[in-house]
């Protein structure tokens, strides 16, 4: 929003629910003839409930001014209307501007000060939404420092910097006499309600909005390509409309759907010499701080190599990025897309007031309503003028009647002011089938206050050649009038003429390629496992396990049977007891053998769905894994310890065919005899004489 928000109910001093003077307000008295010791039980069951569900004045008064509030930030805030683009604040600005235009530069602070006679929210909004507009360059000219939209850098302050209409502004947006005007807040001035905006200036513009319940975003469009949309429309010709932004940068329209979708922007950038990137145009909504922050936010996390950015921007845009030594441009590039600023996606979400209401529209709605705006605004302005000449004719007609049928001597002998004013009614009557209309008392006057310096000098011939460039004038106006389309179509082809060098599309409009974010990333860290101090993750000191991407999952198994998924880790300590760690594959067979209660259990199960950083169990608490391997073996070779009376000391477990259980699942039962080793190939030592194949006990 442009300007600070008001008070929730519009009513004293401030948000805080104080009364005058920022004191509490005096708690209400009990009625004298209520019982103290009533209670809940006497109110009647029919409005028993909580508090807001309670009838009564207090409800009713929250409701009605709630609902006053919500519709006042919403039609007078926060959204901009239809007719003429602007919200309220802008509206006051430009209309500031236009009272006190004269072709030379105000003070912002002038113009500041004369506003609030119109808004009643402070100064420092209208301040900023003067710069803004400024900014913009479509409509207020700025002298001085007014920030600057490429670094984000802040305006000086108001009474250093100078404004006035541009020539656009003043041509297209103001006629008195077609504006509907309403009494200021203090009811000392007249607004206008909207302006009699000739130019599509609500995409022109574009505008960012929050109000109670909804929100507006209308991306700004080329001013050129829409007074070409416009003439397609008269002659009834399809058009497509897309944003252009003035940072530039590269634009993919592919998913804008009329302003009911987003669009991509991204970063112009080009390679210069072997290992430097000199981004030379920025996306939309970004300022050079902001990109530049996000690099260097990518760089930390690794996710592109570079050794430093220097940003030269004065008046263009120059930002200079270092490579790391054997960084790839090519590389650097979709990464520097994919993981910064260099490129963003913009929703487009356009709810305007029209007729007073909020309603959703989309691009060519909105470019077909002001063109019949158009249309209607060019047929009132040829009525004023025909009205215009026409008074002008009858004038010319009136004077040269009076002067050369020498009227004024009719008025000599009379005494009293009503017998002049008659006897000049009489005179000129006398030719009324020379004259367009009736003679009315407001002629009469115009006539009396004649010269005699102007009779004396008056050139008969050359009231009459100016009469016959009056009525030449007015058959013209007549006859677009009769052809309206036509003449709104010549006064858009002039308009582009007269600004299309001035306004160029900036924004190049192409489609982009997705980013392949995880081919990109897939060898970006390397997970290390340090077994003596028990830590894992990427920045640790020791053993390489795998490499792997900073979107990727991993999966981490510890002894006692429990299991976590999360993120890679830069150093996560995991003490000596951890079994496995890898990438997640939620579909990915694994085995499992554990102990529980002197019970020796095996399980073959896949880890399934998982909460990030929430940890699970694989194995009751309490158990002992004794092998867990991810390669889902054919056969188990187990050999049982020494103990008195033990006729099997060795067994081969065939797990080939079993069946694929739940990690919750407890497996299957294998032995209660005390494991001493167990493996997935046949150890050393193994007994070839002493096989006793179990195969039948893992049938299910």
């Amino acid at each position: 929003m442009d300007d600070e928000q008001p008070d929730l109910f519009g009513s004293g001093s401030g948000g805080n629910g104080k009364g005058k003077g920022g004191r509490e307000p005096a708690p209400a008295k009990e009625p004298a003839d209520r019982p103290a010791e009533s209670k809940a039980d006497d109110v009647p069951p029919e409005i028993r409930g909580p508090v807001h569900q309670l009838p009564g004045p207090l409800r009713n008064l929250v409701d009605s001014n709630f609902l006053q509030y919500a519709s006042y930030v919403i039609k007078d805030r926060a959204i901009p209307d239809l007719a003429d683009g602007l919200k309220p604040v802008q509206r006051r600005i430009m209309y500031s501007l236009h009272e006190k235009d004269d072709g030379k530069f105000i003070k912002v602070a002038n113009i500041v000060g004369y506003c609030m006679q119109y808004h009643p929210h402070g100064d420092a909004s209208i301040a900023d939404a003067l710069v803004t507009l400024t900014n913009k360059r479509y409509l207020i000219e700025g002298q001085g420092n007014f920030g600057n939209i490429f670094t984000g850098d802040a305006a000086a302050a108001s009474r250093y910097i100078e404004c006035r209409l541009t020539e656009l502004a003043r041509s297209q947006l103001f006629n008195d006499q077609l504006t509907e005007f309403v009494p200021s807040y203090d009811g000392r001035n007249k607004e206008p309600v909207t302006l009699p905006s000739k130019i599509p200036l609500l995409l022109m513009l574009g505008a960012e909005g929050i109000a109670v319940g909804l929100s507006t975003r209308i991306l700004p469009h080329n001013f050129i390509e829409l007074l070409e949309a416009q003439i397609a429309v008269l002659e009834k010709k399809s058009f497509t409309l897309y944003p252009d932004f003035q940072q530039g940068g590269q634009i993919d329209v592919s998913e804008y759907d009329k302003g009911y979708g987003k669009v991509k922007v991204r970063a112009v950038m080009e390679p210069k010499d072997k290992d430097k990137l000199v981004v030379t145009e920025i996306p939309f909504g970004t300022t050079t701080d902001s990109l530049i922050a996000s690099i260097e936010d990518a760089a930390r996390k690794k996710k592109i190599k570079i050794r430093s950015i220097n940003d030269f921007t004065s008046e263009k845009i120059e930002i200079e990025i270092h490579l790391a030594q054997g960084e790839s441009q090519a590389k650097a590039v979709q990464a520097l897309y994919a993981f910064t600023q260099c490129e963003i996606p913009i929703s487009s979400n356009i709810i305007v007031i029209r007729d007073r209401r909020p309603v959703s529209m989309d691009v060519e709605e909105i470019i077909r309503a002001n063109t019949d705006q158009l249309k209607h605004l060019l047929k009132r302005e040829l009525e004023l003028e025909q009205k215009r000449l026409e008074d002008e004719l009858h004038r010319k007609t009136l004077v040269q009647i009076f002067v050369e049928n020498r009227i004024y001597k009719q008025i000599e002998e009379k005494k009293t002011y009503p017998e002049v004013q008659q006897a000049v009614l009489d005179g000129v009557n006398k030719f009324r089938d020379q004259l367009r209309r009736d003679v009315t008392k407001e002629d009469v006057e115009m006539l009396l206050e004649v010269r005699i310096r102007r009779i004396s000098l008056f050139d008969i011939n050359k009231n009459r050649k100016e009469m016959d460039d009056i009525v030449k004038a007015l058959e013209l106006v007549k006859k677009e009038l009769k052809r309206l389309v036509p003449y709104t179509v010549k006064y858009l082809k002039n308009l582009i003429k007269t600004y299309k060098d001035q306004f160029p599309r900036r924004t190049k409009i192409t489609s982009f390629e997705a980013v392949e974010i995880r081919e990109l990333t897939a060898n970006e860290l390397t997970i290390r496992i340090d077994r003596e101090n028990g830590y894992v993750g990427s920045e640790v000191e020791g053993e390489e396990l795998f490499k792997c991407s900073s979107l990727d999952k991993l999966i981490f198994v510890w002894g006692n049977g429990t299991y976590k998924m999360m993120p890679p880790p830069e150093k996560l300590f995991v003490d000596q007891h951890l079994l496995y760690c890898s990438l997640f594959d939620r579909d990915r067979p694994m085995v499992m053998v554990y102990t529980h209660n002197r019970i020796t259990y095996f399980k073959k199960f896949t880890f399934g769905g998982a909460i990030m950083n929430r940890e699970y169990e694989a194995a009751p608490k309490g158990s002992e894994v004794l092998l867990f391997d991810p390669d889902s073996p054919e056969q188990l070779f187990v050999k049982y310890a020494p103990m008195k009376n033990l006729r099997i000391k060795q067994q081969v477990f065939e797990i080939k065919d079993a069946l694929v259980k739940g990690a919750k699942a407890r497996g299957n039962q294998m032995t209660v005899k005390k494991i001493k080793t167990i493996s997935t190939a046949k150890p050393r030592g193994w007994d070839e004489s002493d096989d006793a194949p179990m195969g039948a006990m893992l049938k299910l």
